[in-house]
């Protein structure tokens, strides 16, 4: 079975070059890209990646005329196969091999461990320590408090009484815990008393289970549901589509990238993705391939918040009223300032009052 699922992987790194430990040095690629589940196409996480790396190298991800030259992409197609993918994309030794998520985190150390003279680089997770991997970390509570606070104060500039809002999460972890907890705390922040329920698909590509629960919460009466769920959350989107050309005044909140357009849902450019939490992927790939291109790779865990511009909410939906754009831009001012304070761990957000109950999320 792994050599049908080494042999089926090779498949993506057609052109780069010989997959032999001897390849030729000198012809190696810049960075190899291994993704999970929807892979490049996911149109959030991993999209966001692709962007950063074509973007660096002078393309965009319509148009990869350097692919294979300078970069390149392997998909494992399930949890299980991501070592070996990692370690195919090793035995082609680009400069980088770069994994997307906190279910790489594994993987990755255990590749730096064995391979010292390979650079990693890894988005959601620690470095483990080893001097060859740089992670990064994302100040999610943060971008997800500016969506949060913004789809509350929409509601109430609606009129909307007693409104409802959701979470859909992929997996547990971590990473997604920040973004629900940010989400909470930031419609907290507007609607004191305000209803929130969580759910979590335990899948990153199951569409079909995020429309089948946000069907249910819209038609309870629910206003708002942001997703931190891969391709599960583009159900999500595609419901919200449903339901506002039905004439509901109900929202989705994309994640990762802008998603504005995933959400229009007729002629004249409607969408039904509010905002989206932007997580800058992008730049702290772009800002990686500059250290590597000027020898200042180091490893270590690198942090990504409102400070360093790695968060951001998406003001692309005209639909967003303009006073919210500026109270929300107002609240990322507090934050960076250190005036208001984000909590991104479930015991601090609990221990200040902040977790609603029957929450999935423990």
């Amino acid at each position: 079975m792994k050599i049908i699922l080494r042999g089926l992987l090779l498949l993506a790194l057609v052109g780069i070059g010989s997959c032999n430990k001897q390849a030729d040095m000198k012809n190696r690629v810049d960075i190899i890209l291994v993704t999970e589940g929807s892979g490049i196409t996911d149109k959030s996480f991993n999209a966001s990646a692709w962007r950063g790396i074509t973007h660096y190298f002078g393309d965009t991800p319509e148009s990869t005329k350097q692919r294979s030259t300078h970069y390149e992409n392997v998909r494992a197609g399930s949890l299980d196969q991501i070592m070996d993918a990692i370690n195919i994309a090793t035995d082609e030794h680009p400069r980088v091999v770069m994994g997307t998520g906190f279910t790489f985190e594994d993987a990755i150390q255990r590749a730096g461990s064995m391979y010292p003279d390979q650079y990693y680089f890894l988005i959601d997770g620690a470095n483990g320590d080893l001097d060859n991997v740089r992670a990064v970390l994302f100040k999610e509570h943060e971008g997800a408090f500016l969506v949060g606070a913004a789809v509350a104060l929409q509601a109430m500039e609606d009129g909307i009484e007693n409104p409802k809002f959701g979470f859909v999460g992929g997996l547990q972890g971590d990473v997604i815990t920040r973004f629900e907890l940010g989400y909470i705390q930031g419609i907290l922040s507007i609607l004191p008393n305000a209803v929130i329920e969580d759910y979590y698909a335990e899948s990153w590509g199951s569409p079909d289970r995020g429309k089948t629960k946000a069907k249910a919460w819209f038609n309870n009466g629910f206003y708002a549901i942001f997703s931190a769920a891969g391709e599960t959350g583009n159900g999500v989107i595609a419901e919200a589509k449903e339901q506002r050309m039905a004439g509901k005044n109900v929202w989705a909140i994309g994640v990762d990238s802008d998603q504005h357009e995933d959400g229009i849902y007729n002629a004249s450019g409607d969408s039904a993705v509010l905002t989206s939490m932007i997580k800058l992927v992008d730049k702290a790939v772009i800002d990686t391939l500059r250290d590597l291109d000027q020898g200042n790779f180091t490893g270590g865990t690198f942090h990504y918040g409102l400070l360093e511009e790695g968060v951001s909410f998406s003001e692309r939906n005209p639909a967003l009223s303009p006073l919210v754009v500026e109270q929300t831009h107002m609240i990322a001012d507090r934050i960076r300032a250190g005036e208001l304070t984000v909590f991104d761990t479930y015991q601090a957000t609990q221990d200040a009052g902040l977790i609603p109950p029957g929450l999935t999320l423990s």
